[in-house]
């Protein structure tokens, strides 16, 4: 059926008007207990009124995953608030304690979220790995065509400068991705000032390049009729630079009309003679991005699978009394301009919060119609989760094995088991599949391309450890060297489940010193509740000759401070086994999250083990791997691939020094939450011991302890502080250089003879 605009116009300017009282409110009405400004995005919520009201009210349908940009969150709650699914008291508390986000966000809004947005840029990027993952599930059959929908990102123009928009750009055009909608709302300012000029005509080239359909939408109906008929003005007006345009749209019809006759003079004349100001001043602002007949018309021919970029001309601050100024990004309507405002839209004053207030018999059935017809969800879902059985992970055979061989091993096994947690892995690697020891995976499990493609050394019968055919069925999805697409892509299929129904089991891997490149895109795959497994490896000074620019340090403090991912750094392969289980667990546990796994290429003597019993400590976060004695006091703390020092040290020491312990940790992730959250109940007058504190209670009162990690000594060191013992932290606290392993742990002190003397140091002091 034809969409009735007059209601969704209607519709727009409702919009626009809630989204300004949600932020009047916040700032203006509500008490202040601090006296710092609430602040919002008045101006930036205006220009995307009547392109958020054409889509959630014509153009999307069930299916449809939105990324909202961050500013123009005011306007998703209004609409949700329109739809029934959002409370007057969450507005009201707008960017207070528990109401409405800033930003919209997943896990803390109570209304529908697709994607967390506030980072820029992150959340467009995103939608186009979730379009990806939403082709693998198609070809794995999991997702039939009738449950397929669109991914759409609103952004604002100055998030084009992001270079994590253009990485993810180049990456889907290699996977061959469809189902996008990007739109970009062309205001022509940024926070500090109006955009370069001509950039548009730039972005086009970009996507046409990447095989993307560009659409314009510049002016609107009523404007391009007036431009048609004035070939020189329309001309004069697309050649203006964006700072003067925005300037006359802030100034109003006579600064128009004298530009106008000042450029063009005579031949503007018979134009300027048939309108006044206030009508020239409407008929410029009319841009595509304003125009609801453009826009729904631009929706409706975008219906096929070509992803496709809109380019929505705008006015910053549409129909605001700061429209166009450059420094109405922040700016906000004092109580005066937002009374006038209200009163303009025959609002009575006590009604600013009654959805359709002032409203007509007529005009109000339309428009209620037109809500009751939208095709989006109103409600907010509950989280997807499917109680998978996770198998247990043999490990594998070898007296003397590396983290990373293991788990490459670990995981071949499991895909060559027919256990059905295998077929939902979805692995992905930024150009180091093999190095980080993916490739018997991919070898067993296949690459992943909707179309397809063949692998020619194969057909050529050129020898080669591996098969790098892609299929539809293929499991590995290959990026390119780009760790900012790999983060994105892990946190589009960590929620799968929420988006599609069908939870998977995302495994990342990368080297792990460029965590840090990703560590945006890392943090906000976490803040949106995304599960999954990071594999990073090879890392720390262990890696030898690789030198220090890639020679990890502070991947360990970086997890410690990251909410949503539990960091374990095993020494061995059995403890590896152990949390690549636990990891596969948390990813379908309601109170789950994801997890990083720090691994090394060092090939170490694994432990004889008696019994299981480490297990549980383990998972905690650490274990005794050599008792102490009773009241010992001393003990040596190491975690990783320095176990064989901290062994070979505990073997020289522990006739010198009675009791002493080897403690084995497992994640100072694990255990520094642990002993925080003991702190807080201890406050609270609750008694909750913590793990670390279980641990260090076996040794004495005045007990001494060395710690060592290669990582960062801080990774360890504040384990001292736990019970009051006074710690030696050994760790790596500048960059590498190339050499051998005895030759860096010795420069370095991560070999035995620095323990020795840590310990030396200690008890004799």
């Amino acid at each position: 059926m034809p969409t009735d605009l007059a209601a969704l116009r209607t519709l727009e300017e409702r919009l626009r008007f809630l989204a300004s009282n949600i932020i009047h409110h916040a700032n203006h009405v509500r008490d202040s207990a601090d006296g710092l400004k609430v602040g919002g995005h008045q101006a930036s919520s205006a220009s995307m009124a009547a392109i958020m009201a054409a889509l959630y009210f014509d153009a999307l349908g069930p299916n449809d995953r939105v990324a909202v940009k961050p500013h123009a969150g005011p306007v998703l709650h209004a609409i949700h608030y329109l739809l029934g699914g959002q409370d007057r008291a969450t507005l009201e508390n707008f960017r207070g304690f528990g109401g409405a986000q800033s930003y919209p966000s997943r896990t803390k809004d109570r209304i529908p979220v697709d994607f967390s947005t506030g980072s820029v840029g992150l959340g467009v990027a995103i939608t186009l790995f979730a379009s990806l993952v939403q082709d693998w599930l198609s070809a794995r059959c999991a997702l039939p065509d009738d449950q397929r929908g669109r991914f759409v990102a609103l952004m604002g123009d100055a998030e084009l400068d992001e270079g994590n928009i253009y990485e993810a750009l180049i990456e889907g055009h290699k996977h061959d991705v469809r189902n996008l909608w990007w739109i970009v709302d062309y205001n022509r300012q940024s926070l500090d000032a109006t955009s370069a000029d001509r950039m548009f005509e730039r972005f086009d080239d970009i996507f046409r390049t990447c095989g993307w359909r560009v659409v314009e939408l510049r002016h609107g109906k009523k404007l391009a009729a007036a431009l048609a008929e004035h070939p020189a003005l329309k001309d004069w007006l697309e050649a203006l630079p964006n700072a003067d345009h925005s300037a006359m749209l802030y100034q109003g019809g006579a600064a128009w009309r004298a530009r106008i006759d000042k450029d063009l003079g005579d031949t503007a004349r018979p134009f300027l003679a048939n309108v006044d100001d206030d009508r020239l001043a409407a008929l410029m602002s009319d841009l595509g991005g304003h125009c609801l007949e453009s826009l729904t018309e631009a929706f409706s021919a975008a219906q096929d699978d070509i992803p496709t970029v809109f380019i929505a001309w705008t006015v910053k601050g549409y129909g605001l009394p700061f429209a166009g100024h450059k420094d109405n990004h922040a700016g906000l309507m004092n109580p005066t301009q937002f009374a006038a405002y209200r009163d303009s839209l025959g609002i009575a004053e006590g009604s600013e919060w009654e959805p359709l207030a002032g409203l007509g018999d007529n005009a109000r059935a339309g428009t209620q119609a037109l809500i009751e017809a939208t095709r989006v969800r109103r409600e907010k879902e509950p989280r997807n989760f499917t109680a998978w059985t996770v198998p247990v992970l043999p490990t594998p055979t070898g007296e003397e094995q590396s983290t990373q061989a293991a788990f490459g091993r670990i995981l071949l096994d499991l895909a060559k088991s027919g256990d059905g947690l295998a077929d939902r892995i979805l692995t992905t690697s930024p150009d180091v599949t093999v190095s980080t020891n993916l490739g018997a995976f991919v070898n067993n499990r296949g690459l992943f391309h909707r179309r397809g493609i063949k692998d020619v050394f194969a057909e050529a019968k050129i020898p080669s450890a591996q098969k790098w055919a892609a299929k539809d069925a293929g499991q590995h999805v290959e990026l390119g060297i780009a760790e900012s697409n790999l983060f994105l892509m892990l946190a589009a299929a960590g929620l799968s489940g929420d988006l599609f129904g069908h939870r998977l089991v995302p495994i990342g891997t990368l080297y792990d010193p460029f965590i840090a490149r990703g560590l945006d895109s890392l943090n906000y795959g976490c803040y949106q509740d995304a599960r999954f497994l990071l594999v990073a490896t090879p890392s720390g000074l262990t890696l030898g000759p690789e030198g220090g620019a890639h020679q990890s340090i502070n991947p360990p403090l970086i997890a410690l401070g990251q909410p949503g991912l539990r960091h374990y750094e095993p020494a061995f392969a059995d403890e590896l086994a152990l949390f690549m289980r636990e990891a596969f667990r948390l990813i379908d546990d309601p109170a789950g999250e994801s997890t990083y796994l720090r691994l090394s290429t060092r090939s170490v003597a694994q432990e004889s083990r008696t019994s299981d019993d480490w297990q549980a400590d383990a998972l905690q976060g650490g274990y005794w791997l050599r008792e102490p004695g009773p009241g010992a006091e001393a003990a040596i703390v190491a975690m990783g691939a320095v176990m064989p020092e901290a062994l070979a040290a505990f073997d020289a020491l522990k006739d010198d020094v009675p009791g002493l312990g080897l403690l084995s940790v497992t994640s100072p992730n694990l255990l520094h939450r642990g002993w925080s959250a003991a702190q807080a109940a201890e406050w609270r007058g609750e008694r909750q011991p913590s793990h670390a504190a279980t641990l260090l209670s076996r040794l004495s009162p005045t007990a001494r302890l060395v710690t060592l990690c290669d990582a960062a000594p801080a990774s360890l060191s504040w384990l001292g502080s736990v019970l009051g013992h006074r710690a030696a932290p050994l760790g790596v606290d500048r960059f590498g250089q190339t050499g051998n392993l005895p030759d860096l742990y010795g420069e370095y002190r991560l070999d035995g003879e620095a323990i020795t003397e840590a310990m030396a140091g200690l008890l004799i002091g």
